[in-house]
């Protein structure tokens, strides 16, 4: 079976780790293991994975704080990151896309067969998919422009003033939300649902943490994204 990308397992229990290596060498990807936070983060840099299975809970660094420093790394700064828990509580859940993850698996819910599922959508969304899973023959991606910004929303690529701009695929996602709906007030609620499939009325910083990420990466185009006290947020086409 063909490669489909370089998985790294970051767990302390080697069974789990063991389990989730047999499943997805059987799915044709490639595997490394990391027992602690700070292998992981060498790991990392070293071998560039296609995506992070992140364990919360680690013998040294928390699961959060070896997602934070992937985030804050230039390198390892749009890589992929499902984060596991054993906890189920949503102020965990909560707690892992605020420091970026991308997705979220409780242990005891763990399904194999759903998480390769999450895993190839979210290469798909990162363009990492298989080389075996592209068209013969594609058509030129639709590029959409707005001043300095462009956007081509089926490759998930970003540019700004003509550089690509390097998002992680819950970044992506929240600015195409925005823009999708140009012009058009976004609230905090609309977005949890849209981006983090969350409930529109939980009281958390998620949105507005990734939103200021998402203005940092944009720099030059970050006004493009404004914020409409009290209610949420609104992609303007045209910043004045």
């Amino acid at each position: 079976m063909r490669e489909q990308g370089l998985i790294l397992i970051v767990d302390d229990e080697a069974d789990l780790r063991q389990l989730l290596d047999i499943n997805l060498s059987r799915e044709g990807f490639q595997v490394l293991h990391a027992p602690d936070g700070e292998t992981a983060l060498s790991l990392a840099l070293e071998q560039r994975p296609s995506l992070i299975i992140l364990d919360m809970m680690l013998p040294d660094l928390s699961g959060t704080e070896v997602c934070r420093r992937l985030r804050a790394e230039p390198k390892t700064a749009a890589l992929p990151i499902i984060m596991l828990s054993a906890r189920g509580e949503e102020i965990d859940r909560v707690v892992g896309f605020e420091v970026g993850a991308d997705d979220y698996v409780v242990k005891s819910n763990l399904s194999t067969r759903e998480l390769v599922l999450r895993i190839r959508a979210l290469l798909r969304r990162q363009g990492g998919a298989s080389p075996a899973k592209q068209p013969a023959m594609t058509m030129e991606p639709r590029k959409l422009r707005f001043g300095v910004i462009a956007l081509e929303p089926e490759s998930h690529r970003v540019w700004v003033s003509d550089e690509e701009v390097s998002l992680t695929v819950t970044e992506f996602r929240l600015l195409t939300s925005l823009v999708e709906r140009a012009n058009r007030v976004r609230t905090r609620g609309n977005l949890l649902q849209d981006v983090w499939d969350m409930p529109p009325d939980l009281n958390t910083r998620t949105v507005d943490t990734h939103v200021k990420r998402l203005r940092e990466k944009l720099g030059d185009a970050a006004a493009h994204i404004e914020t409409v006290r009290g209610v949420g947020y609104r992609f303007n086409t045209d910043p004045s």
